[in-house]
Parts: C-alpha cells; sequence; structure tokens
C-alpha cells in the first residue's frame, strides 16, 4: 500500500501520528495511478498548524509472525481519514476527540476483531450429502453500497427418471444451480434474479429433456440454448412486459414498483452442474467470472477460467457490437456502451434497450431521464449469456469460484485458485475424502510453506504459475484474469506472497475476501471494511464469492446441512431447504 504522513490540526501542541497511510481513489481502469517510490518515514512528530500532507512514502506491509506482533499501544487509536481523492490511517491520542479534519472525513478504525466480525457477518457454508458429486459449498457477502446491490441464489432440484436419466444406483439424479448476480444502478434487478432465474431456467431445461424422451438426452447444443433462452426470457419480462402493464393501468407509484429491476441492472453467472454427467455449465451475462482449480499430480493447482468478461473493454464484445450497430462509431465510448455502461451484457438496463420512443414516453408520463442522444438503433445490451462446458473430476477435488467482479479487482485468477488449494491443506481437508484429513504435502501434517520438494523451498501458493487448463469448455489461455488487478495498482500493493496472504477463516469465500481486502496488512483491511457508503465505494466494491467443491460427500444423508463452524450464526436461523422436485 501507498504510504504517505497524514499531519492533523489539534488543538493541542503536537501528537503522535504513528503508521500513517495513503492511497489515492483513482480507480478507473483507464487511469491508475502508479505506486510511489519507496522512502523512509518521516519523523513521528508533526506540526500541528498545517493540514496538509507531506509527499513521503514507506511499506507498512509486515513480514511479523502472530508472536511476533507488538502489544498496540493503549494511549493511541487507529483512525481512518478520507477525502475526495485519498485515504490515510493513522494513530491519534485516545484522549483527543475524532472529529472531521482540513475537509477529510475521519472515523474510528475497526480493530482487526471488529473486522474480522464485519467480514463473518454474512457468510455461510452447506455441507451436502447427496453424494452426487459436490461435497460443499461456501458463500459470502461483504457490502460497499448500502443496501449491497449484489445478490446470489443457490438450488438443488432431484430430477425423477422420467425427466432425465438416473445417476448409477439411484433413481433420480441432481441439478445443481449456484449464481451470483452483481447490480448496479440499485439493489432491485439483481434481487429479481435472486427469486427466479433459476426458477425460469430450470423451465426451460425441463421442457427441453422431455422433448428429448429418456432415457435419451437433448444435444449440448439444445441444452445451451435452453440456458440462454431462461436469460433471455426473464429479461424481456422485466425490461417490456412491465412496459405494457404500467401503460394500460397508469400510476406513478405502480410504475415504480413495475418497473424498477428494469430502471436497475445487473450482471449474472450461474453454474449448471448434472450429476449424471458430471458436466458443469457456466453461463456467463456480463463481468463477473467462474475460475475452476484442479490439482495436478505434482500436488500444484491449476486456474481455468470458465467465462470471459464481457465489457467494452473486451475485444471479442468490441466488436460484436460494432458489427451489430454499423455506422455508430460511439456504440463503445472510453470502453463503456454509448460511453455510459461498463457491461455489455446485463439484465434490466432499460435504458439502453428501450426505444427512444418509449423512453420519452416514460419521461413524460411518470418519471426518467431524457434518451442518450447517442441512442439510434437499440437494444443496445443483451441478457443472452455466453455458455461454456466442462467436464468435472470430482474423484481430483476440483472446486469452482465464482464471483462478482469485485474480487477480480483485487486478486487474479491463479491466487484465487492458490488461495483456496492452500485453504484446503491448512484446514485439513482432503477433497476427495469428504473431510478427513490430508496426508498430501502441503496439508497441516506436512506444511506446505515449511516443506522441501527436491532440496528447494515450495511456493507459498501452490498453483501453476502461467498456465491454463485445456478441459472442455475452457476459454483458452485468459490472460485478463492474470494480468495485476485494478486495485493492487490503486493502492500499490508490492509485498511478496509469503508477506501477504494468511489462513485463518474456516469459510473459504470468507477467506479469499480477507486477503482481497490486505491478508496480513491489517491496517489495509481494518482501514478498508471501517470504510462506509459513499466514501467505501472508491476502493472497493459490493463483493459476493461463492466456492463450491466438487468429491464425495463426507456424509451420505441425501440432504443439505448447515456446516455452522463456518456459518455466521444469523445466517443459520434463516437457512430454508435447499432441494425441490420438479
Amino acid at each position: 500500500m501507498k504510504l504517505n504522513n497524514w499531519t492533523i490540526g489539534l488543538a493541542a501542541s503536537a501528537a503522535v501520528l504513528a503508521g500513517a497511510v495513503w492511497y489515492s481513489a483513482n480507480s478507473g481502469k483507464a487511469d491508475v495511478e502508479q505506486p510511489l517510490p519507496h522512502q523512509p518515514p518521516p519523523p513521528t512528530a508533526i506540526d500541528t498548524s498545517s493540514t496538509t500532507a507531506p509527499d513521503t512514502a514507506t511499506s507498512t506491509t509486515s513480514t511479523a509472525t502472530k508472536a511476533d506482533v507488538p502489544l498496540p499501544d493503549p494511549s493511541l487509536r487507529r483512525v481512518v481519514a478520507v477525502d475526495e481523492e485519498s485515504l490515510y490511517t493513522a494513530s491519534l491520542p485516545v484522549s483527543k476527540k475524532i472529529e472531521d479534519s482540513g475537509g477529510k472525513k475521519v472515523l474510528a478504525m475497526l480493530s482487526p476483531e471488529e473486522a474480522t466480525v464485519k467480514l463473518r457477518a454474512n457468510e455461510e457454508s452447506y455441507n451436502v450429502g447427496r453424494d452426487s458429486g459436490v461435497w460443499r459449498y461456501d458463500v459470502v457477502q461483504v457490502p460497499s453500497n448500502n443496501p449491497i446491490e449484489d445478490d446470489h441464489s443457490e438450488k438443488i432440484i432431484e430430477v425423477p427418471s422420467a425427466v432425465a436419466p438416473p445417476e448409477e444406483g439411484k433413481n433420480t439424479s441432481d441439478w445443481m444451480f449456484w449464481g451470483v448476480f452483481d447490480g448496479h444502478s440499485g439493489w432491485t434487478t439483481s434481487a429479481k434474479l435472486r427469486q427466479v432465474l433459476i426458477g425460469f431456467v430450470a423451465r426451460e431445461l425441463n421442457e427441453t429433456y422431455k422433448a428429448a424422451k429418456s432415457p435419451e438426452l437433448p444435444t449440448a447444443e439444445a441444452i445451451d440454448a435452453a440456458i440462454k433462452r431462461g436469460f433471455v426470457r426473464l429479461d424481456h419480462e422485466i425490461v417490456h412486459a412491465g412496459v405494457d402493464k404500467v401503460f394500460s393501468n397508469p400510476s406513478k407509484l405502480m410504475a415504480a414498483e413495475t418497473l424498477a429491476p428494469a430502471l436497475s441492472g445487473s450482471c449474472a453467472l450461474l453454474a449448471f452442474y448434472e450429476s449424471r454427467s458430471k458436466l458443469l455449465r457456466v453461463a456467463c451475462t456480463g463481468d463477473s467470472r467462474a475460475v475452476l482449480g484442479r490439482r495436478q499430480p505434482n500436488g500444484l493447482w491449476i486456474a481455468t477460467a470458465l467465462s470471459a468478461d464481457q465489457t467494452g473493454s473486451t475485444p471479442s464484445e468490441v466488436e460484436r457490437m460494432r458489427a451489430e450497430h454499423p455506422g455508430e462509431p460511439y456504440v463503445i465510448r472510453n470502453g463503456r456502451v454509448l460511453g455510459g455502461l461498463e457491461p455489455t451484457r446485463a439484465f434490466g438496463d432499460a435504458f439502453y434497450k428501450w426505444s427512444f420512443d418509449v423512453q420519452l414516453r416514460i419521461k413524460n408520463s411518470f418519471f426518467g431521464r431524457t434518451p442518450s442522444p447517442l441512442l439510434k438503433t437499440p437494444p443496445y445490451v443483451t441478457a443472452e449469456p455466453v455458455v461454456t462446458t466442462t467436464m468435472i473430476e470430482p474423484e481430483r477435488g476440483d472446486f469452482v469460484v465464482m464471483a462478482t467482479d469485485g474480487l477480480w479487482e483485487m486478486l487474479t485468477n491463479e491466487e484465487v485458485v492458490g488461495l483456496v488449494g492452500r485453504w484446503l491443506d491448512e484446514q485439513g481437508l482432503n477433497p476427495t475424502e469428504g473431510s478427513r484429513p490430508s496426508s498430501r504435502p502441503g496439508s497441516k501434517s506436512g506444511g506446505w510453506l515449511g516443506g522441501l520438494i527436491g532440496g528447494r523451498q515450495q511456493q507459498v501458493l501452490p498453483v501453476e504459475k502461467g498456465a491454463t487448463g485445456a478441459g472442455n469448455g475452457a476459454t483458452g489461455k485468459d490472460d485478463e484474469g492474470n494480468k495485476t488487478p485494478i486495485r493492487v495498482l490503486q493502492w500499490g500493493v508490492t509485498a511478496a506472497d509469503e508477506d501477504r496472504f494468511v489462513f485463518e477463516d474456516k469459510n473459504a469465500a470468507t477467506h479469499l475476501v480477507r486477503n482481497a481486502l490486505g491478508g496480513k496488512d491489517r491496517d489495509m483491511l481494518c482501514a478498508l471494511l471501517t470504510l462506509v457508503n459513499p466514501y467505501s465505494r472508491r476502493y472497493r466494491d459490493d463483493l459476493t464469492v461463492e466456492v463450491i467443491f466438487f468429491g464425495p460427500s463426507k456424509e451420505k444423508s441425501g440432504t443439505i446441512t448447515v456446516n455452522e463452524d463456518a456459518t455466521a450464526p444469523r445466517a443459520a436461523e434463516i437457512v430454508e431447504e435447499v432441494r425441490a422436485k420438479l
């Protein structure tokens, strides 16, 4: 993290400002501020008559273990200050009142313990006892917006043999769904997707499988088409069906309620796993991302992207958009649709889908904004997903990480897979044997970090660098997913892996978010979690992460149970049955 001393005007003649930290809020993808060079810190005594920050920098990344961490000074308290461009952390005497200073909003910083409580407040973990190739999945959400604009949904559907051939030795098979939804301009669209998207897709799949007349199976193309129909039909209901409804019964209140999911927007990432075939289909609309982790015989994991980001900066999407709207040079402007929306595929976002006349009519009758002068041939944005198919190998302990773009702004695909791979070993979990202790090098018994292989030190994250899996449905080498993430550039993070990552959470999704927000750098973690909306949005997005673990079930109960060790108490109280029959 880039550092700078922060000077505050106080009534007292002097104050001690320890470990002051600074980094810029400029997070635009096209204009990223580069890290400042390392410089020694200035003296701790400060000039209280000044409210400007000297241009000095140093590093707070600590290599100390827990045993080496000094006890906090009880005479000081940590604070966070934020202005329009920068974020600072510092220590102030406890006797001094915390108040805004020099145009900066000043907040008492969360302690590491308080930060952990906030990280884990919405974590959920489920043990899957269906013995159908999935043994566990973990979920967490950490808001930046208020309310959070992300959402998620999971469902396991028990499918009778009349619809699809059963698994060997069973009378049924399972269709398993996991979805993460990254909302923007509000929460209503992502909430709608949580409520009904899986149902829309499942109905299309049901009709497609029935038409094939079991035991025959639909073609791969027919299954992909069914998933796409589910997405597109739901978006049509959101964007267009509501318009007819409000014009037939004009009321501003009704229009506000009916059109809310159309006026906001959401990306969608949906995974569909068929237990009989072991095929995982990932449908992506927008810039959320799914990545597969697969362990190799040498003990290292390979990261494979199962989706490709769809934005105005993605060459294939730019080419598609220009082909669909010839003669419109501003269809993609500054990496955004018509210069405004970053994802090129999304649910809702009706201002990029309604005609000029419909937008004017809604504005004149109810509310809204003046249509863009660049609007010529809508729709410009589609909800139709790109679908990939991958053969899962549960016997190898495959896992998949699905997350909104807030995570991928902070960690690369390889880092995410390496962090989960190392987490499995640290937790003593053998993914091919449920929750039995692992005897592989890298488990607690062997110690991934501390051991030697062939006389050389093992790497911190057990992941192949620069390698990409080549299974069915892989999107090929994902250079974009392994570039230095935008937030790492913004924050100026330069620490090596051993000085950056920690392994202290029982929920794999929470573990990823902790390391995305700072890991070992507790000042960075606590500062970022202290910030509240709207200040937090300059430095971090809403975060929704799911980690799905494939392999034989630990307990063959036939049900889904809450893993209370990795679930927040509040979440455990509202758990509902997740199985349903078609």
